[in-house]
């Protein structure tokens, strides 16, 4: 064994499953061909919920020692959400930029270690230590204080060695999205569209008089986003050598007021003043007799489909050089999209506009070779859905929650074919012990879970039991033909409704869930890896 600057054992020789060659540098262009066919499993949490000091989880010490219990439980993906910066209601999904990352998960210990800023800057108040939820707004202050003082002490930005190759592989948003910050800076955070017109239509001499201007702006974010990066590709690197897959997000949409429509005006249904002219959301369904009215801005595709679709490229490439596989978010979306006008008061009226998703995923797959891609192919999906999912290969979800309401659903595991990811629940679902309590709270005694599940473990070969818990649905996904089964880690830690990450419809009190320090212990990890062993998913 040898160790790292952190003082963690690093297996140095270690027999790598995962990928074909070494981890490369963001953006470097080697082919990373991450096996999905493989039986494997793992675990779903977001950097936020690690424990930390100063009121949000990071890439500091907790996301290695995370890295470290997947492998001594035998997982081998640790799924996040989205890790571009947060939006309205904290979301990691309604973020101002598709490429950009969160500043809020950079580590301060490294700028100490630099120089940059000094140890005594990395205590945080006693009451922000002790927070048991994430509060992201003293967080957000508390670090950008130091992220800033960091800033000027480390001197030109353009110096820092490896900025000058970041700065390059990134040049196609970069520039435009620190641009864009510094400008909403420069606005006090209005809209871009509030803007006056020559910075709202991007007239390149407003857009050079305002580089010069707000040059000092423009550094610093660029600063963030190297620190981010540096950091990121030190974590990913230490995942890798245990064996550990990283798995990424990708939204459908994007945010209105956001950097990549500011940018790119004429990809998105726009008026001259960059007014909406169209709102995406889904039609009125089981879930809601008023549909679902998002309010994004829905894209122009056959102003994509006259450039190659370019946009979705670096999209997609920006997030394989972060990510070894990625989610598809709403991959409905992929083949057709509610349109809403502006002004409606819901969802109910509008039309769908076909998307030519076949022709966006063949040009992906020429340009990055493979599609290393999970489709989240959940809600109501069509036949047509399904049809371009398994076109291009691409695994579907499952989820056993949504399994036990329907005789024939096709969540239920006898029903699972082997391209699928299962799951006991998602970021938008109760926890599993949430999710137990309420149905037998709403069904008296609960028997009709029972017999269900009683009847699935039959199915798959396990044994059943009079009284069952959360690791009964979790055994149940190992032991599933799915190739690959995921777990919130609040599922494996059996926590109740108050642990769950998000509640869809809430705007207020949602992504702020922090793992408790201390649960993910030896014990659990060991019960974990046998379960998994078991059903054939071994893990690093």
């Amino acid at each position: 064994m040898a160790h790292d600057e952190r003082g963690a054992k690093v297996h140095v020789a270690r027999l790598n499953l995962w990928r074909s060659q070494p981890v490369p540098e963001y953006g470097e262009g080697m082919e990373i061909q991450v096996p999905l066919n493989l039986r494997q499993s793992g675990l779903l949490l977001h950097p936020t919920s690690l424990s930390s000091p100063n009121g949000v989880g990071d890439l500091g010490d907790p996301a290695f020692e995370f890295a470290d219990f997947l492998q001594q439980a035998g997982q081998s993906l640790w799924q996040m959400l989205p890790v571009g910066p947060t939006g309205g209601g904290n979301s990691p999904y309604d973020s101002p930029s598709s490429f950009a990352a969160a500043s809020l998960l950079i580590d301060l210990k490294p700028l100490v270690s630099h120089g940059w800023l000094p140890s005594s800057a990395l205590q945080a108040p006693a009451k922000m230590r002790s927070l048991a939820k994430v509060h992201y707004g003293a967080a957000a202050l508390f670090k950008e204080l130091r992220l800033r003082a960091a800033f000027r002490e480390a001197g030109e930005v353009k110096a820092l060695p490896g900025f000058e190759g970041f700065a390059e592989r990134n040049r196609d948003w970069l520039n435009d999205y620190a641009l864009y910050v510094a400008l909403r800076r420069e606005h006090d955070r209005r809209a871009w569209f509030e803007w006056e017109e020559p910075l709202r239509r991007r007239e390149p001499r407003a857009l050079e008089a305002a580089r010069v201007r707000l040059e000092p702006e423009i550094a610093y974010q660029c600063f963030l986003q190297f620190l981010f990066d540096q950091q990121w590709q030190r974590l990913r690197n230490y995942c890798q050598e245990r064996g550990v897959c990283l798995v990424g997000d990708v939204p459908m949409f994007v945010r209105y007021d956001g950097a990549d429509v500011w940018a790119n005006q004429h990809l998105f249904h726009l008026e001259e003043n960059g007014q909406r002219t169209a709102l995406a959301g889904v039609p009125p369904d089981y879930f809601s007799a008023d549909g679902q009215l998002w309010g994004n801005p829905v894209y122009r595709w056959e102003a994509m489909r006259q450039d190659g679709f370019a946009w979705w490229v670096r999209r997609l490439r920006t997030a394989l050089a972060r990510f070894d596989v990625v989610r598809l978010d709403h991959f409905i979306g992929f083949h057709r999209v509610w349109h809403v006008a502006p002004g409606a008061p819901n969802a109910r009226e509008g039309q769908f506009e076909y998307v030519p998703g076949g022709e966006l995923l063949s040009v992906l797959q020429a340009e990055l070779k493979h599609l290393p891609l999970i489709a989240e192919d959940l809600g109501s999906v069509t036949e047509e859905v399904h049809a371009l999912r398994d076109r291009f290969g691409l695994p579907g979800m499952r989820v056993l929650q949504f399994a036990f309401n329907e005789d024939h659903s096709d969540h239920l595991p006898q029903r699972h074919t082997p391209n699928t990811v299962v799951y006991t629940g998602t970021h938008d679902n109760d926890t599993v012990a949430g999710w137990l309590a309420d149905e037998r709270a709403r069904r008296g005694d609960g028997r009709w879970v029972y017999e269900r599940l009683a009847g699935c473990l039959h199915e798959a070969n396990l044994a059943s039991a009079d009284e069952f818990d959360h690791f009964t649905l979790i055994e149940l996904a190992l032991a599933s033909v799915a190739k690959m089964s995921i777990f919130p880690v609040q599922d494996i830690l059996g926590l109740p409704s108050a642990a769950r990450m998000n509640v869809p419809g809430e705007p207020f009190g949602n992504w702020q869930w922090r793992l408790p320090e201390g649960a993910l212990n030896p014990s659990l990890a060991a019960r974990l890896r046998a379960l998994t062993e078991k059903h054939g998913r071994k893990g690093p």
